[in-house]
This record gives C-alpha cells, sequence and structure tokens, in this order.
C-alpha cells in the first residue's frame, strides 16, 4: 500500500511538474520578437568592384579603416577564403533552422530579462578565428559560421580534439547564450573553489532554461562518453573534493585542474583521461540544481546568493 501510493504521489508530482513546463514553454513561444538577420558571408564574398563601397557604407563596424580595398579582394578571392566559403555552404545551405533557434533562444532570454532586446545579428566567415567565434556587443551579434562546420570538419585537424569536438551546429547557440549571459547577467565570481564551481554552475543552469530542448553534452560542452563518466562517478569526484578540502581553498591551480578548458581533468590518479576538463564546473552545475529544487528563489535572487549559502542550503548529494 506504501509503494502503492509512493508511485501515486511521484506520477502526480511530474505530471504537475511537466504540466507547468509546458504552460511556461507555451507562454514563451508566444513572445513577439523581430530579429534582423544578416547573412553576411554571402553579400561579402560576392562583393566587386562595384558593390564593395556601398557594402563597406553598409556595415561600416565590419570593414576597419585601416585595410584596404586591394586586401579585402585578396581575401574574397584568396584559396583559404574559397574553402571555407565551399564548406560554409555545404554546411548551412539554408539557415533557416539556426535563425529558427535562435529566435527561440532570444525569446526565452526576453521573458527570463525583460530588459534584453535581440541583437541584430550576423552570419560571418571569420578565418577560423577560434576566439571570437561569436561577438556581441548588445545590439549587435556576430557569429563565425566557419567555425561550426562539424567536429570532424579537416579545416580543424589542427586543433585539439576536445575542442573540435564543440565546434558544431548545435553549439552555435550555446555560445550565443553564453556571450549574452556573461553582459546581461549580474553573476559575482570570488577567489575559492567553491565560487568558481558555483559561478559556472550558476552559468550553465542560466543556459539550461533558456534551451530547455538542447542535450546535455551539448550544453556541457562535454562529449557524451565523458558526461557518462562524470555521471558514473559524482558521488567520488565530490568525496575527492571533500577529503582534499578543496572547497574553500584559493590556490589558482584548482582551476586549472578542474575549472579551465582542458582534455580531462587532474585528479593525479590512474584514469583521469576518461574524465572530461572542467570538471568543477558541472559539479557546481549539479549543486545548483539542487538548490533550485529545494527553495523557492527567484532567479535574480538565485544569481547573486553567496557560494557558501547555497551549498549548504541545495542539500546536495551525489548520487552513487
Amino acid at each position: 500500500m506504501k509503494k502503492t501510493t509512493l508511485i501515486f504521489i511521484t506520477l502526480t508530482t511530474c505530471l504537475f511538474s511537466c504540466n507547468t513546463d509546458s504552460k511556461k514553454e507555451q507562454k514563451i513561444s508566444q513572445i513577439n520578437l523581430q530579429v534582423d538577420f544578416v547573412d553576411f558571408y554571402k553579400e561579402f564574398y560576392t562583393a566587386d568592384h562595384k558593390t564593395i563601397k556601398p557594402l563597406k557604407k553598409k556595415y561600416p563596424y565590419l570593414f576597419p579603416t585601416n585595410i584596404d580595398d586591394k586586401e579585402w579582394f585578396e581575401k574574397i578571392n584568396g584559396t583559404e577564403g574559397k574553402i571555407l566559403l565551399a564548406k560554409t555552404d555545404s554546411v548551412y545551405n539554408n539557415l533557416s533552422k539556426e535563425k529558427d533557434a535562435i529566435i527561440k533562444l532570444f525569446q526565452h532570454i526576453k521573458y527570463y530579462n525583460n530588459r534584453f532586446s535581440p541583437p541584430k545579428t550576423f552570419f560571418l566567415i571569420n578565418d577560423l578565428d577560434y576566439e571570437h567565434s561569436i561577438v556581441y556587443s548588445d545590439s549587435l551579434l556576430f557569429i563565425s559560421l566557419d567555425m561550426y562546420l562539424g567536429k570532424d570538419s579537416e579545416v580543424y585537424e589542427s586543433f585539439p580534439q576536445y575542442l573540435a569536438s564543440n565546434y558544431t551546429k548545435e553549439h552555435i547557440i550555446v555560445d550565443i547564450s553564453e556571450k549574452i549571459i556573461e553582459q546581461k547577467f549580474q553573476i559575482k565570481r570570488g577567489r575559492g573553489f567553491l565560487e568558481s564551481m558555483i559561478f559556472y554552475g550558476k552559468i550553465i543552469y542560466l543556459k539550461q532554461l533558456f534551451l530547455p530542448e538542447t542535450e546535455e553534452n551539448i550544453l556541457l560542452k562535454i562529449e557524451k562518453n565523458k558526461l557518462n563518466w562524470s555521471q558514473n562517478n559524482e558521488s567520488e569526484i565530490w568525496k575527492y573534493f571533500i577529503t582534499n578540502n578543496l572547497l574553500f581553498s584559493t590556490d589558482n591551480s584548482l582551476n586549472k585542474r578542474f575549472i579551465d578548458e582542458a582534455p580531462f581533468s587532474k585528479f593525479y590518479m590512474e584514469g583521469d583521461s576518461e574524465s572530461p576538463g572542467k570538471i568543477g564546473r558541472w559539479i557546481g552545475y549539479k549543486i545548483i540544481q539542487s538548490y533550485a529544487k529545494n527553495n523557492k528563489t527567484s532567479l535574480e535572487d538565485l544569481l547573486l546568493l553567496d557560494a557558501q549559502s547555497i551549498l549548504q542550503r541545495s542539500k546536495y548529494k551525489p548520487s552513487k
């Protein structure tokens, strides 16, 4: 009898939660946004001596004044530019799905931050500039499509695999959300290891709110097998952090071992290579998830709440 009651309560809770989420998503889908998209790379790579000046006048922020027309045509007609254009066209012959996904992302951000206005959004080819694959500046958003051609694209042969695995179509909206979160949501970061974990945990939590249909490994930018490793070893990871007194440490080397981009995390144990890099961010996300489940706090208050209070009130208990 007790088992039947427990199943009924669990089912009822699940149905209520799913119904609430469905109503919220329906409300978000009705947010009316006008997004101005510009397929700039197509305009640029078809420019000639007659159209280059009007193009420069139309988009002056994309044409630094210290570069003359000769250099622009060298870029347009150069071998590397032609290769990247061909690759981009083969992957993004039609950008309608990407544009729809971006609009949906903007609707979610608007729902959680009413002050947000959708930026004018440009699609570019930017010579594999991996450090600036997404550039956001309030009213303008620039997306370098050549950085999202697929993890197995030969143009990324010289890139580390753990980075190239994130250069896919699906990662465009994830990277956009990160750039907007950096500028539009106030999140404090302290010096301690726990504070770093919670800082990134909040960012991942926001991404999950903005992109509820995105697979967790894409959201976290972790390969599936490495995410599986994390899930299977969650309690051991947490135990390692606790027994080695790492949570309140201000040792900067911990960021390199567990927070920063890397092929794997460094416990200095056999099997480290099976782990994902930045495992501390994932643990921070799990703590935030637990906090949100066990506390009724507004999103704004959650983002401002200090790391130690979040940990104490989260009732975080890793699954074994």
